[in-house]
C-alpha cells in the first residue's frame, strides 16, 4: 500500500482513528509514526491529570497495524488486530502524543510490531510513556476494495434474486401453465 493511500486509511477511512484526530506523520516499509493531537476529551483523570488509557492503546494498536499495513507488498492486503498487550509505564501528559511502530515480524497470515508511545513536547529521547505489542492477521484477497462508508449497501433495495422472483410466473395466476 503506498504512503499516500495508508494515510488516507488510517486519518480519514476508519471512523474512531478521525475521531481520536490520529495523524500519520512518517512512514515506510516496517515503520509507522502516529500522532493523536491533544484535546480536553480525551483526558482520563482530570485530578492528576493524565490522557485517558484507551487513548494510549488505541494509539499503539493504531501505529502497529499501520506498521504492519506498510511492510505488506500487496495492495488487496487487510490487517486486524488478533491480540494486544499495552504496559503503562508512567502518565501521558496533556500534549499532543506519539506512537513509533516497528514490524518485528510479517508472515503470510500474522504480523507483529513493537511500539512506542511518548508524549510530543519532550526533546531528543522523550521518555516512554508505554509500550505495546501487538498481533495482527494479515489477510490477502483478491480484488478487494474499501468501500466509502457512504456507500453501504441498502437491504431493502431489490437486488438479482428479488429480479428474478418477480419475472418468474405465479401459480395462482389463470394464465399459468
Amino acid at each position: 500500500m503506498t504512503p499516500e493511500v495508508l494515510r488516507q486509511v488510517m486519518e480519514d477511512l476508519i471512523p474512531f482513528n478521525r475521531f481520536l484526530g490520529v495523524k500519520l506523520t512518517a512512514v515506510r516499509k516496517g515503520f509507522a509514526r502516529l500522532e493523536v493531537p491533544f484535546r480536553e476529551e480525551l483526558v482520563g483523570d482530570p485530578m492528576r491529570p493524565a490522557l485517558h488509557g484507551g487513548v494510549l492503546s488505541a494509539l499503539g494498536d493504531a501505529a502497529g497495524g499501520a506498521a504492519v499495513w506498510a511492510g505488506i507488498d500487496d495492495d488487496n492486503a487487510r490487517i486486524s488486530t488478533i491480540d494486544l498487550r499495552i504496559d503503562y509505564l508512567r502518565p501521558a501528559r496533556l500534549v499532543t502524543l506519539v506512537a513509533e511502530a516497528t514490524v518485528v515480524r510479517v508472515g503470510n497470515r500474522v504480523g507483529v510490531a513493537d511500539v512506542r508511545i511518548f508524549n510530543a513536547d519532550e526533546p531528543g529521547a522523550a521518555e516512554t510513556v508505554a509500550t505495546v505489542k501487538a498481533v495482527y492477521n494479515v489477510t490477502i484477497k483478491k480484488d478487494y476494495r474499501i468501500a466509502p462508508p457512504d456507500k453501504t449497501p441498502d437491504k431493502d433495495a431489490p437486488d438479482e434474486a428479488d429480479a428474478a422472483d418477480a419475472a418468474a410466473p405465479d401459480p395462482k395466476s389463470p394464465s399459468f401453465p
